[in-house]
């Protein structure tokens, strides 16, 4: 057993190669030579692959819902145009915290280089790496997301603080069942995870030679195993080389989801196809979460709003301290968005600060709580309570709120239960979230 454990580092802001870069060498399956070429690419962009083979160079973007393929390989493809074998370039560049590139290639797979993807790594610091002025957007998994296949695998994704990886590798013959457990942070990727390579079973290899499988494969970029035995051309770069593959694997194929993750993946028995699934569940709860939360450019308003004097109606607060000037519209019991115009009366910025006024981050967790009351205070059984904090819990502050800004103020109720209620809440200005976090109340009589 081998643990490799750093605390986690997480960039606030999105990044690309600062030039293009370039490799060749064969590929792993179909044995063809191919030129590689790492690129800059645009904020949001993601991942692209570009054929520069083909007429007209389409692209493939490499996201889940383009999977095509996992038999030994990772494929992906839109409509007839197909690249296989992604992960080791795609887990450089997520391990690199490279957010947007696109990736050149005369041919349908990327080289095999030496089975690792320390090559991709190298290519990547010979390009460089420079932030860009999107904020990066990670997804945090809130609850355990976990998928599990025929033969025992299982992988999951828990609840996290950074990214983290912890993976068992189990052999069917018994042999090499080995673990590895991996944190991000700078430099942790390229030291301890990349340089890790490619494994193949030596009874496997005239089954996938007659699939027409690993035609490019040789002891120079993989580590063969026969029994007890392993078939390599160097030592053993790690006791664990194995599980760290593994782990080199998942984070390329997690790279298929859109976001980069705060999760706790944990793999026992995992493959490209697992490694998929737990990509596509991702995908789910991520679509479901969108589905769920209220589009900032299109504030829904009608009927089920409270103009001031309604608001004031509910709430004890007064001035200075009411920070909610309207809410916009309630979603049942479970939604609400508020309003709250921000000018430079505000007076919090006679001392914070005196000619740079920024709107305190305490005020806008009590702008977030004003409007997750008003949205429990709407239930039968508490209004005429008063509710109070219990607790402000994952509260992350993303860029300053200034006077001029409007803030639009997002709550989903999580849990109501007895007197106790908890919710999600958001700060959004211009399009951005300001500030986010989940508060709980108590309430009693006012």
């Amino acid at each position: 057993m081998c643990v490799v454990c750093y605390k986690p580092l997480m960039s606030e802001m999105q990044r690309t190669l600062a030039k293009s870069a370039s490799l060749s060498g064969p590929a792993l399956h179909t044995g063809n030579d191919v030129t590689l070429t790492l690129c800059p690419a645009a904020e949001n962009t993601g991942y692209v692959f570009r054929r520069t083979d083909l007429k007209d160079e389409p692209t493939i973007r490499a996201i889940v819902d383009n999977v095509k393929h996992v038999e030994r390989a990772t494929t992906i493809g839109e409509g007839n145009i197909k690249v296989q074998t992604v992960e080791h370039v795609l887990s450089a560049l997520r391990g690199m915290g490279v957010d947007n590139a696109v990736i050149a290639m005369d041919s349908n797979e990327p080289p095999i280089c030496d089975g690792s993807a320390a090559p991709y790594v190298d290519l990547i610091s010979k390009a460089g790496v420079v932030e860009q002025a999107a904020r990066r957007e990670y997804f945090e998994v809130r609850a355990p997301v976990w998928v599990k296949s025929e033969d025992g695998g299982v992988a999951v994704a828990l609840p996290s603080d950074g990214f983290e990886v912890s993976c068992t590798n189990v052999t069917h013959t018994g042999f090499h069942t080995q673990f590895a457990r991996f944190w991000m942070k700078a430099g942790a990727y390229e030291k301890e995870v990349a340089p890790a390579r490619t494994f193949v079973f030596y009874e496997e290899v005239s089954p996938l030679l007659e699939k027409g499988l690993i035609k490019g494969g040789s002891l120079e970029n993989a580590v063969v195993i026969r029994g007890e035995a392993i078939l390599t051309r160097e030592p053993a770069r790690f006791p664990n080389e194995f599980a760290r593959h593994k782990v080199l694997d998942i984070m390329g194929d997690l790279a298929l989801f859109p976001k980069p993750l705060k999760a706790h993946v944990v793999a026992v028995r995992t493959g490209h196809a697992l490694n998929v699934e737990l990509s596509r569940a991702l995908m789910r709860e991520l679509k479901l979460r969108e589905a769920q939360r209220f589009p900032v450019e299109h504030i829904p308003r009608g009927e089920m709003g409270l103009d001031i004097n309604e608001i004031m109606q509910i709430l004890p607060h007064r001035y200075p301290f009411l920070l909610v000037d309207r809410i916009v519209n309630f979603e049942g019991n479970s939604k609400a968005v508020g309003l709250k115009n921000i000018t430079i009366n505000e007076p919090f910025f006679q001392g914070h600060f005196p000619g740079k006024p920024v709107m305190p981050g305490v005020l806008q967790i009590e702008a977030m709580a004003q409007v997750a009351s008003l949205l429990l205070l709407r239930r039968s059984g508490d209004a005429g309570k008063l509710g109070l904090f219990m607790s402000a819990d994952k509260v992350k502050f993303r860029r300053p709120i200034l006077p001029g800004d409007t803030i639009v103020i997002q709550v989903e109720l999580t849990k109501a239960r007895g007197s106790v209620g908890r919710a999600y809440c958001q700060c959004v200005v211009k399009g951005e979230v300001a500030s986010e976090g989940e508060l709980t109340f108590g309430f009693q009589e006012f």
